[in-house]
């Protein structure tokens, strides 16, 4: 009995859809619109926040040592580098690969450098690159404890930028989310109530017979959440197809990397808004119609 009582549900909630087919269609094309500008945000603010993280990556921390210290107090020093909570990388750069990375920057003009390579006046240092910018200050501090350490350089300006920067990105994509959250339970329960006004006559005849709250509003409630999934998936298909077509851009992918960035793989997205979309696709449905039939029911 229960197994027909629950097929008879879902068959309602879905023939719903087809005899009500310029509302479904437009919930449909709500929807799709809703959930391609929801993933279309999700990919940028992933993207913003991965060009972010490749920009952390590539600030370092440049630690000059002192030209009177040895081979293994320089070889130490690297070490405890090393150990330090925080530190991602620790490159070493030798005396000699410093002049060398001088030159190059001089270009035609490294002629003014020629003598140097007997009596190299630039000192060995270590690059070091953090795995959050936000422990800059207690790396450095802690490295300034340290013997032979001649000076420290940091681009703190940058760093403290890109901080305010991720945190505001954060903070816009949870506004956004609500945002789209709420216009899409506004919107699917506002069609769905068309649906229910349709059929107000229908459901006060099976009140009056006896008929549940609940096996009243079960069938829109299936409508909802067919109609969320339905739209979940024709917008994840659309926006895996664009992003594929942006991923393939030659022009705009060369662009990237001239600025040292890269795009985030679908697949390590896909999984994500897989989830996302049930959830809206569900919780909307859900939602937006039990929101649409409180006028009509006495809960």
């Amino acid at each position: 009995m229960k197994y027909n009582v629950l097929t008879y549900l879902i068959g309602e909630g879905i023939s719903n859809i087809f005899k009500n087919k310029k509302q479904a269609a437009t919930s449909f094309g709500t929807m799709c619109v809703i959930m391609i500008f929801f993933g279309v945000c999700f990919m940028l603010v992933g993207n913003f926040n991965h060009f972010i993280k490749q920009v952390e990556n590539g600030q370092g921390i440049q630690v000059y040592i002192k030209n009177d210290a040895t081979e293994e107090e320089i070889t130490k020093i690297g070490e405890d580098i090393r150990s330090i909570y925080g530190v991602n990388t620790v490159e070493f750069i030798s005396k000699e690969k410093a002049l060398q990375q001088m030159k190059n920057k001089l270009g035609e003009k490294a002629y003014l450098l020629d003598g140097y390579e007997q009596n190299n006046i630039f000192p060995s240092s270590y690059v070091v690159t953090l795995t959050d910018l936000k422990l800059s200050s207690d790396v450095q501090k802690q490295i300034n404890e340290m013997d032979n350490i001649k000076k420290i350089t940091s681009s703190d300006e940058t760093i403290s930028t890109l901080i305010k920067i991720a945190r505001w990105i954060k903070i816009g994509s949870y506004v956004i989310i609500i945002a789209l959250v709420c216009v899409s339970i506004f919107i699917i329960s506002n069609i769905i109530k068309l649906t229910v006004y349709a059929r107000r006559k229908e459901i006060s005849i099976m009140k009056y017979v006896g008929a549940t709250n609940n096996f009243i509003r079960w069938p829109f409630v299936v409508e909802g959440i067919v109609i969320g999934l339905i739209s979940g998936a024709i917008s994840l298909a659309l926006i895996s197809a664009f992003y594929i077509l942006v991923g393939k851009n030659i022009n705009f992918i060369e662009f990237l990397s001239k600025l040292g960035l890269s795009l985030l793989e679908f697949s390590s997205m896909f999984n994500l808004i897989l989830i996302v979309y049930l959830i809206l696709g569900v919780g909307i449905g859900v939602v937006g119609s039990t929101l649409s039939m409180r006028k009509y029911l006495k809960v």
